[in-house]
């Protein structure tokens, strides 16, 4: 399984809906990313530029992106990004084909 860590900004109008009827939406989200195989690690709501971010472990690119799909087609959010994070051992992995593949590479020469 893959991490990911989405974030997002709820429109006007869920905010609007969070504040006069106060609730705990980790429920919802978890129930979301469960659906589509995955583990809900941790939600944050936060200052600044994104209003969410999450922390989520997915099967695979395409479950997540149905995730993120789901949530976008709900209309709750005005915008938002998923980031593929990396264990530090698949970085390494990545570092040593990396190291192998630039012995094939010749850079451009002015």
């Amino acid at each position: 399984m893959s991490f990911y860590l989405f974030k997002a900004r709820y429109t006007a109008k869920a905010i609007k809906a969070m504040v006069d009827n106060p609730q705990d939406r980790e429920a919802p989200a978890r129930k979301l990313i469960e659906a589509v195989g995955g583990k809900l690690h941790h939600l944050f709501f936060s200052f600044g530029e994104e209003d969410i971010y999450a922390l989520i472990e997915a099967p695979d690119d395409s479950a997540m992106a149905a995730g993120a799909l789901a949530v976008g087609a709900s209309g709750a959010f005005a915008g938002g990004a998923t980031v593929k994070l990396m264990t530090p051992k698949d970085a390494v992995k990545a570092m040593k084909a990396a190291k192998k593949a630039s012995k094939s590479y010749i850079p451009a020469t002015g």
